[in-house]
């Protein structure tokens, strides 16, 4: 049987813990996701007019709602499944996520670094496998595109997460939540109600409603449980 969580829940002291080994990695990751988005942006800017293409824009666009999807798909499932204690995984992105759950506020006092490195570290990937393609070819151009706005808006999600959890955001910050271009304090809100099982997107949050509405996450709950035998969110209800 797979085991994604475990009967013995995580003190508060686990959840708040952030290594040393845990920072250095997300430094040189922040480091390597700019140096990667750099060069990718670099590559595509060195196509004449390529951002007077109608179709650049729509990739654009297409790449920061899959960022959207993307981060509610990864809040699901280290909300859900996992433990802190899972090696490298519940130190890098189980601990940030159940931390949120007991105290609200812990993310408004993390700095840059540990609030953005993990993400930076998935992304670098990504970024490394874009600059692999031809952005002299319209099919290449376009999924550079896609891609670097992926990345960049993943970059952007725990920051836009935090930044809905402050009680006085700066004033562009506010507008930016205003605009709908961030993450607002008051959809998040909606998350954090026991048993955080909703409106997990957290970049813009413009998908939450409509994979709210359909059952989504509910549904890949019912096949991995059935599947591994585990229950979703064990270390929440034990902690709550």
């Amino acid at each position: 049987m797979l085991t994604l969580a475990m009967s013995d829940p995580p003190s508060r002291d686990a959840l708040a813990q952030y290594t040393t080994g845990a920072r250095a990695l997300d430094t040189l990751g922040i480091v390597g996701f700019f140096a990667a988005a750099g060069a990718v942006l670099a590559r595509l800017g060195s196509v004449e007019g390529v951002f007077a293409e109608p179709l650049m824009w729509g990739a654009l666009l297409a790449g920061y709602i899959g960022a959207d999807f993307f981060s509610g798909t990864v809040h699901w499932f280290f909300d859900t499944w996992l433990s802190v204690r899972t090696p490298v995984l519940g130190t890098m992105f189980v601990r940030p996520f159940r931390e949120h759950h007991v105290d609200r506020t812990a993310i408004t006092r993390h700095g840059f670094v540990e609030v953005n490195g993990s993400n930076c570290l998935a992304t670098c990937p990504v970024l490394v496998a874009a600059l692999l393609l031809d952005p002299g070819s319209p099919g290449g151009r376009l999924l550079m595109a896609f891609l670097l706005a992926l990345c960049l808006g993943v970059f952007a999600t725990n920051q836009f997460h935090k930044w809905a959890h402050l009680s006085d955001p700066p004033r562009a910050v506010r507008w930016l939540q205003a605009a709908h271009l961030a993450l607002g304090a008051e959809h998040h809100a909606l998350h954090h109600a026991a048993p955080y099982d909703r409106h997990y997107c957290i970049t813009t949050g413009w998908l939450n409603r409509p994979l709210d509405r359909i059952g989504f996450f509910r549904a890949l709950e019912r096949g991995i449980s059935w599947l591994s035998g585990a229950s979703p969110r064990e270390e929440d209800t034990a902690l709550t």
